[in-house]
């Protein structure tokens, strides 16, 4: 699988917006022309060279629904400029003549339009005053009618509402995963604390129990020592007080070590990425690192796991695919991190000492501890004769998830 192939696992339509926006822009073109050509508007019963002109810079103002991502406010700028001409052209100017006078309607176009900048604006002020203007221009008050101002409302302000809900629904679930995560850090938290507790109470209760028999064996080591008639006896007994006096400081040694809370994994996370990549460019194995999101969204464990897949994979490239360049593309999103790791065909041959090394059960390994996180590993042949590996992990795992 190549980068594109990497992300698969995401629909069609989150993949590929640019295309969608382009496929939405096309049907209003044709719409708005169809609806046009056919006299639902301001086309008039004898076109001349003005109208011809007209319908094709609708289409254009139509088509830049393709950028109502980035560039939501200049949409609503093209459509609106556009109908306040058409509407101009009509009244007062009289250059355009339509064969219905009571259907002179905006594109339809303006819907999907209306809903870009509450949608994809930051600038909220900026983009009410956007669309206050734009209603204004669709609904035409200069030329007051009831169907014309009602219909330009509606025109206008359902791609809004439907922003604001979406917005709205958006905002909600966010708040809802970060609550859903803080409790699951918090609950986390509590059961480490407790843990903590009942390791020390254990310890403390083992250290009593234990050297309270160790001593009393301890004890009456030392008296037979002194109280055997023979001289193997004593020194049985010398060698047992010894063992003893050992065993209650390995003791004290390990009520220590269990009183006291464990390092953890020491693992390096996401910010290792670079290091791996410089490390298999000094051995030289060219690899580029693309990081997209932001590296604070990954949890520790899944951090962790993560660089031990990109460790894994870069290993096996050195191994197999001696020549090969490597991209990395690491894909940080509140819900999930997704990890593609693909390489170019190799330019020669392994070398067979250093292919034979390691188990051969680097991908099992790495898809069991991948499946402790609860995430999912895909890894197998492009066709262009390369490799590629992706992660899917989930973006927060609580740290006390038992890794291999």
């Amino acid at each position: 699988m190549t980068d594109d192939r990497g992300a698969c696992a995401r629909p069609w339509h989150g993949r590929h917006r640019l295309a969608v926006d382009v496929t939405i822009a096309a049907v209003f073109v044709l719409v708005d022309t169809g609806l046009t050509l056919t006299g639902a508007t301001w086309w008039p019963v004898h076109p001349g060279a003005l109208a011809w002109v007209l319908l094709g810079v609708q289409a254009l103002a139509c088509a830049s629904l393709a950028v109502r991502r980035s560039a939501p406010l200049a949409v609503v700028g093209v459509l609106g400029a556009f109908t306040l001409a058409v509407t101009l052209l009509i009244a007062p100017a009289g250059v355009l003549t339509p064969a219905h006078q009571g259907q002179v309607w905006a594109p339809l176009s303006t819907l999907p339009a209306a809903y870009g900048p509450l949608f994809y604006q930051r600038n909220r002020r900026t983009a009410y005053l956007a669309l206050a203007a734009f209603t204004l221009v669709v609904m035409r008050p200069w030329e007051p009618s009831v169907t014309n101002m009602t219909i330009g409302l509606l025109r206008t302000a359902v791609g809004p509402l439907l922003a604001l809900y979406f917005d709205a629904r958006r905002r909600l679930m966010r708040a809802l995963v970060e609550r859903a995560e803080r409790a699951e850090r918090e609950r986390h938290l509590l059961a480490e604390q407790a843990r903590a507790e009942e390791r020390a109470r254990l310890a403390g209760e083992m250290h009593d129990v234990v050297t309270h028999r160790v001593s009393l064996m301890v004890l009456q080591a030392g008296a037979l020592r002194v109280t055997a008639p023979d001289e193997a006896t004593r020194r049985a007994a010398e060698e047992l007080r010894a063992a003893g006096c050992q065993a209650l400081e390995e003791l004290r040694d390990l009520v220590g070590i269990l009183r006291t809370a464990p390092e953890g994994d020491r693992t390096p996370s996401v910010a290792g990425f670079a290091d791996l990549i410089a490390e298999s460019a000094a051995v030289g194995t060219l690899a580029e690192l693309i990081e997209e999101g932001d590296p604070a969204l990954a949890s520790p464990v899944v951090g962790r796991t993560a660089y031990r897949v990109l460790r894994e994979a870069l290993t096996n490239v050195r191994k197999h695919a001696p020549g090969a360049r490597v991209n990395v593309r690491v894909e940080y999103g509140s819900a999930q991190v997704r990890l593609t790791v693909h390489n170019t065909p190799p330019t020669g041959r392994p070398r067979s000492g250093l292919a034979g090394t390691g188990s051969g059960l680097g991908i099992a390994h790495l898809r069991q501890r991948i499946e402790l996180v609860h995430g999912t590993l895909r890894a197998g042949p492009c066709s262009d004769g390369g490799f590629s590996l992706e992660a899917t992990l989930p973006a927060f795992v609580p740290t006390a998830e038992a890794e291999v």
